[in-house]
């Protein structure tokens, strides 16, 4: 059976400052010394979230993106995260997701929290991304997705479930951390499947406070790893062999309403 190994990167971020927070990044990618496969950034890990996408936005050929790039093929990993991305008129917090040999995915978040005025300036993504790494297949989502299960959810077929793992990067506040907690382990048992949230810590411009609590959850729901307040680099192997027995031993998957998913095309 295959197993992946993952490093989650939780880490206070310097406000609206792309130099300092690449800086900051690289130093702590490379104090990973052990073989890695994926690493896991935050949301919007290079500006924190803000809501000036006309100020920091950049195209793909920007040097954040060359910098991932850059990272992923001297480290031989796997690194993702989200940034702020310009396409046209249009500005997308978009996660990457990129391979050591310059390929790469990405995926438009969705959900956009118009809470804090995000779907006034960004627009919404229409498609799931699942990315597919030895053997595994992982769907890729950002932050205020987690409250909506049904973008998350599996769509099982006679091949089985149609994930592995599910990855959110977040900025997501302290004052809702509960609710952090509770969906991460809620998508976990309910598509059968390890769940990775990779939160960020400290203060941000706006004077909201994260807390962190990064987690990672296995199929059943127990907690594997789960880190607050602090800046932490931590490393996991997961395996797909526990995902199987689960998935075998209680075949809840199976028994799945079928549904369909209407891709919204306005942006």
């Amino acid at each position: 059976m295959s197993s992946l190994r993952f490093s989650i990167i939780q880490s206070a971020l310097f406000w609206e400052d792309k130099t300092a927070n690449l800086r900051m990044l690289e130093e702590k990618i490379n104090s990973i010394t052990e073989k890695t496969e994926i690493v896991i950034l935050p949301e919007m890990f290079s500006t924190g979230f803000s809501m000036q996408p006309s100020v920091l936005a950049e195209t793909m050929d920007g040097s954040s993106v060359q910098w991932m790039k850059n990272m992923a093929a001297k480290k031989k990993i796997i690194l993702t995260g989200s940034l702020i991305i310009q396409e046209g008129d249009h500005y997308y917090n978009r996660l990457l997701w990129v391979l050591p040999n310059g390929e790469l995915g990405y995926y438009d978040k969705r959900h956009r929290f118009a809470f804090a005025g995000e779907d006034q300036h960004y627009s919404a993504g229409n498609k799931r991304l699942v990315a597919q790494v030895k053997g595994w297949k992982i769907n890729l989502q950002i932050c205020y997705d987690l409250r909506f299960p049904v973008w998350a959810r599996q769509q099982s077929n006679a091949d089985g479930p149609e994930f592995d793992a599910l990855i959110y990067v977040a900025n997501w506040p302290e004052r809702r951390s509960h609710a952090w907690k509770t969906l991460l382990t809620a998508r976990a048992i309910e598509n059968q499947a390890f769940v990775l949230g990779v939160n960020r810590v400290g203060t941000d411009g706006n004077n909201i406070y994260h807390s962190g609590n990064s987690m990672v959850i296995d199929p059943l729901g127990e907690i594997l790893y789960h880190k607050e307040h602090d800046e932490d680099i931590f490393s996991i192997t997961l395996q797909k062999e526990t995902l199987n027995e689960v998935r075998t031993k209680f075949p809840f998957w199976k028994d799945a309403d079928r549904f369909y998913i209407a891709q919204d095309q306005q942006e």
